[in-house]
């Protein structure tokens, strides 16, 4: 589910993405986006900051997890469709192993809407992960 539409900005420690909610989209409630999706935007926005970043070092992007939250906050209860929100991710701690941790949060027209501290894992051997994950 791909719901983020541009690149706004990036650098080595951040990423802009935006995202535009649909009236029709299969998350729609009562026309608009509920501000729990914005987890996922900050994921997305992450996945794509992870991503430019690889192959900014000519390597291929690496498939990842979210592995969770802290304190995500959203000031309303819902996107508006047709609201162009700009989502953003500041990279505050990666070590060798792939954990990584973002500062996230999701913009209306300037002002801060809903923040969260997002924990991210990029396994070296991504099917690896994956089967050791399913094993009883």
């Amino acid at each position: 589910m791909l719901l983020v539409e541009r690149v706004v900005a990036w650098d080595a420690q951040h990423a802009v993405v935006a995202a535009t909610p649909k009236p029709d989209a299969w998350y729609s409630d009562e026309g608009a986006m509920p501000s729990w999706i914005g987890i996922e935007l900050m994921a997305q926005a992450i996945a794509a900051h992870v991503g430019l970043v690889a192959r900014s070092h000519a390597r291929p992007p690496k498939a990842g997890v979210l592995l969770g939250t802290r304190q995500y906050r959203a000031s309303q209860t819902s996107f508006a469709a047709g609201a162009e929100l700009m989502i953003s991710a500041r990279l505050t701690y990666r070590d060798e192993s792939g954990l990584a941790a973002y500062d996230s949060a999701i913009a209306l027209n300037g002002t801060e809407v809903a923040t969260a501290s997002v924990n991210v894992y990029e396994p070296p051997d991504f099917a690896a992960f994956l089967r050791q994950q399913a094993a009883p």
